[in-house]
């Protein structure tokens, strides 16, 4: 079900507004909280503070990544919502165009699953690697949509089972198909066939906190 809303906050479409939450649909390349040295201070959370004072956030989504972001209004709602997020209250789904062909799982519902484990690249932060000693435990279901052979190209539907940093792009690495227009994980061939990152978080699901309703975000990818 989608929730209207015509509101926008400095660019910013907020999808959906109450008393508790805030749903908007971030654009790549604009962070989702402030970042380190000058000329960071621009972010997603600082513009739907303008407009809405109480609006703190709960997760975040990478600079380079668009689509849906939700915060809470109040300290009490982020501390539900965060908490949704930490016991895997709340369901996310990604889209992404990735390098080269990638076939459907051979068997079962169509979904394949990535389980490696990540950890953080200390000489090349922020950059995360795959590490089966020290990493946490890191996993990624994918289900291929389509094929573009013009572009050489799968559109996949991601969803992930846990949230380590840049999870979806150092696994889909792995599988030997990085995102196209990815800055930090796609070879050169694959990083310049496209002029942003091209992933996208389209779908997101949990129960309100306040009411316990079911709610459930869609956002189309610009790609």
């Amino acid at each position: 079900m989608d929730y209207p809303s015509d509101r926008i906050a400095d660019g910013v479409p907020l999808l959906y507004v109450d008393a508790h939450l805030v749903v908007l649909d971030k654009p790549a390349g604009l962070l989702s909280v402030p970042g380190r040295g000058a000329g960071k201070a621009d972010c997603a959370w600082s513009r739907v503070q303008r407009q809405l004072a109480d609006a703190l956030v709960v997760h975040r989504l990478d600079m380079a990544t668009s689509g849906l972001l939700l915060m809470a209004r109040g300290a009490a709602m982020q501390r539900l919502l965060s908490r949704a997020f930490e016991t895997r209250q709340v369901g996310k789904r990604y889209l992404a165009l990735v390098d080269g062909h990638l076939a459907a799982p051979a068997a079962g519902d169509g979904w394949g699953l990535v389980d490696l484990p990540l950890a953080a690249d200390w000489p090349n932060r922020p950059r995360q690697l795959v590490d089966q000693a020290r990493g946490k435990p890191s996993r990624t279901r994918w289900r291929v949509l389509g094929f573009d052979p013009e572009r050489q190209a799968t559109r996949l539907e991601l969803e992930p089972v846990t949230g380590r940093s840049h999870q979806l792009r150092v696994h889909l690495q792995a599988l030997g198909h990085p995102i196209l227009g990815d800055a930090l994980y796609a070879p050169a061939a694959a990083r310049e066939r496209a002029p942003r990152l091209l992933l996208h978080a389209s779908e997101l699901r949990l129960a309100h906190p306040a009411t316990g309703a079911p709610m459930h975000w869609r956002s189309a990818a610009p790609f």
